[in-house]
């Protein structure tokens, strides 16, 4: 048993704004208050996690209740939560949201879970009394969810504060932490997939340091606090990684920059626990591709710094040259577009490696959003036949001018979109390249695979 004060932030519905009071209230505890804060984020989101990394010093984790089952969602909050003060799980969606009528995969089903208690963030725009009612609903709906406060966001005036207020106190009896009023300050730069990724630039840091002198000013910490230490302690195992006794005998390169940033880092840490030691690359600075065994290609946004990626000829051909070697290559969303011939954006036209016989078109709308279960159907590099994996996909581009007497896919899709709707994972030599992000701990013998491939090789 173990005594862990924790958090979940949730909210009525997305955009209300729990990442910017989740951030707040990291940067508070962490730097306002000098403790040691572990946050969480739940879902599969990748840039949301690299903001809250950013903040507090370690490494957001992401749980995820469609990827992972309940236990390995338990065992990954306490084995990173250990030698924290306290640990903080932003939301996503509405806090009943699920991929189901159950509710499957919520936010609420992580506070279940972690028997976390809840701080909702209530968008108050246009409403006075009528908050009274969404927060009664929010508070029987589940009697296993504990509401222990309400953060009112986007507060007009005083005077609505004021109203506010009364009504969740003669109604709801539940307390308010916070009051977070309109302002731009406020805000982080998005775009197509989300919030601009904090690697992208250190001008960004200023809108942490921002946010982090908001929530000291607007949020009750300390009511906050004592919401988080009534948790009650949680039983469970912790996570350990298949070791099987070689240490770095391999080298796996990964491409790390501005515009590949979407690796979970429990990723990095099975195929470290597996014998590989990471070689980070930079597509946009690397002249030349490292002695490596094998390549790990990320998502990110190659097209956001495609003349840059089409600038660094000489790593474009270093990566086509050593696909058409044999080098075992396994490449997820961005990573796949970095391996098709041309890729297509605002009507300019970029080269990239053309390691793989197609290009990539970017659209104003997604081609595929959401949670994305496959089934292994074809040979490929890395992954046995009759494997069901499950993974989440979100993308604007898609595959065009494939030429498929060159290529086979790997994967038939049973829920997404994938690459056309039916198929996903081109396989070409030992590349695979899916629009499939894989989560280590939903696929615990994808590292295994990884590096059995680039030891055969």
């Amino acid at each position: 048993m173990r005594s862990v004060p924790r958090l979940v932030i949730g909210a009525p519905h997305g955009r209300s704004g729990k990442t910017t009071v989740t951030l707040g209230l990291v940067a508070s505890l962490a730097n306002g208050r000098g403790l040691t804060v572990q946050p969480f984020k739940k879902g599969p989101d990748f840039i949301d996690p690299g903001w809250l990394s950013r903040v507090a010093g370690r490494e957001c984790r992401n749980l995820d209740g469609f990827l992972m089952s309940r236990e390995t969602i338990l065992a990954s909050f306490l084995t990173h939560s250990a030698g924290a003060d306290i640990g903080v799980v932003e939301g996503a969606m509405g806090l009943y949201d699920g991929v189901d009528l159950q509710g499957s995969g919520s936010t609420a089903e992580i506070a279940k879970i972690l028997k976390a208690p809840v701080i909702l963030v209530v968008d108050c725009t246009r409403m006075t009394r009528s908050v009274a009612a969404m927060v009664l609903g929010f508070l029987h709906f589940d009697p296993q969810v504990k509401i222990a406060g309400v953060v009112l966001n986007k507060v007009a005036r005083p005077r609505h504060e004021a109203m506010l207020r009364s009504a969740l106190e003669t109604y709801c009896g539940v307390p308010v932490l916070g009051t977070v009023p309109k302002g731009e300050k406020l805000l982080i730069p998005d775009r197509h997939l989300g919030l601009v990724p904090v690697a992208e630039s250190d001008e960004l840091a200023q809108k942490i340091r921002e946010i982090g002198r908001a929530a000291r000013q607007y949020l009750d910490l300390e009511g906050i606090w004592e919401a988080a230490a009534a948790a009650p302690p949680l039983a469970g195992e912790r996570l350990a990684f298949e070791n099987p006794g070689a240490v770095n005998d391999l080298k796996i390169g990964i491409f790390k920059d501005r515009a590949f940033t979407f690796y979970y880092p429990e990723n990095l840490e099975a195929l470290a626990a597996g014998g590989a030691k990471i070689v980070v690359i930079d597509s946009l600075g690397d002249a030349f591709l490292p002695d490596v065994d094998a390549l790990y290609l990320g998502g990110g946004f190659p097209e956001v710094f495609a003349a840059a990626l089409e600038a660094n000829e000489s790593l474009r051909s270093a990566v086509k040259e050593a696909v058409q070697g044999g080098l075992p290559v396994y490449a997820e969303c961005g990573g796949l577009m970095y391996l098709a011939r041309k890729l297509h954006w605002r009507g300019k036209t970029y080269k990239m490696s053309g390691a793989l016989p197609f290009d990539v078109v970017l659209t104003e709308k997604p081609q595929g959003h959401g949670y994305e279960v496959v089934q292994v159907t074809g040979e490929n590099p890395f992954f046995p036949l009759g494997t069901t994996i499950k993974a989440h996909e979100f993308h604007h581009s898609r595959v065009v001018n494939l030429d498929r007497e060159k290529v086979g896919f790997a994967f038939r899709v049973l829920r997404g979109w994938g690459i056309d709707g039916q198929n996903d994972g081109l396989v070409y030599k030992n590349v695979l390249a899916a629009y499939a992000h894989i989560h280590a701990l939903a696929v615990p013998e994808w590292a295994r695979w990884l590096i059995e491939r680039a030891r055969q090789q």
